[in-house]
């Protein structure tokens, strides 16, 4: 089980287990239950899990997601990605992990675009149903799709054809950009009829979310482990 550490002036959660570590960048729910278990699993697979907290201190915990949506219309980019990059320091620095990778689901596979084309420190660069389209919301600065052209890290990237947030044609040119990309390799997974968010648990009731989750996230994690050090 993960503890709740104080890194400058934000909380975060962490499962700490060697110098092997990942930044976890959480969905719409914040640091709760699902997150947590997935910050757990990778401890228990060797590699140091360090969570972001987007919403300080809210998560599906106590509060409701349309809430945690409201909080979601007040997240700056740029407030955001320094706390992000204040995490990755802790890791580099006070945890020792040298090479840390970034992992994020929906609204943070979206950051972990704009985290990794500015800091190229990370040794990896995992997205699930990243939140990336092209029309940027009111309180967005940064074009993830474009931006994702200045990431040197490998990428895998998890998209589901019935994602409503994020038409096709926005993940075809997600996945232009990062294949145009002179260095770091691109595996992109697909999967039809399965809906945005399809790895949270809450949308396993549907078998065809179920059944992406459990093809991609061994995949995952198998290149999680490859690629940190």
């Amino acid at each position: 089980m993960g503890v709740t550490v104080t890194v400058g002036e934000q909380d975060a959660y962490l499962a700490r287990v060697g110098r092997s570590g990942m930044l976890l960048l959480p969905m719409i729910t914040g640091i709760g239950e699902q997150v947590r278990a997935w910050a757990d699993e990778l401890a228990g697979e060797g590699i140091t899990a360090l969570v972001w907290d987007p919403f300080k201190g809210r998560s599906t915990d106590n509060s409701t997601r349309e809430e945690l949506g409201e909080l979601l219309t007040q997240l700056d980019d740029d407030a955001a990605l320094a706390e992000q990059v204040e995490l990755l320091d802790y890791l580099t620095g006070e945890l020792g992990c040298s090479r840390p990778g970034v992992i994020g689901w929906c609204l943070g596979g979206r950051f972990a675009f704009l985290l990794a084309a500015r800091d190229h420190r990370l040794s990896n660069v995992v997205a699930f149903h990243p939140t990336t389209p092209s029309k940027l919301r009111p309180h967005q600065t940064y074009d993830a799709i474009a931006d994702a052209a200045g990431i040197t890290a490998p990428v895998l990237v998890s998209y589901p054809s019935a994602d409503a947030a994020v038409p096709n044609a926005d993940f075809e040119a997600l996945q232009t950009v990062l294949q145009a990309r002179p260095v770091g390799a691109t595996f992109a997974q697909y999967f039809p009829g399965a809906d945005h968010g399809f790895s949270d648990k809450s949308r396993h009731g549907k078998d065809v979310n179920k059944d992406a989750f459990r093809l991609a996230w061994p995949q995952a994690l198998a290149f999680m482990k490859s690629t940190v050090g």
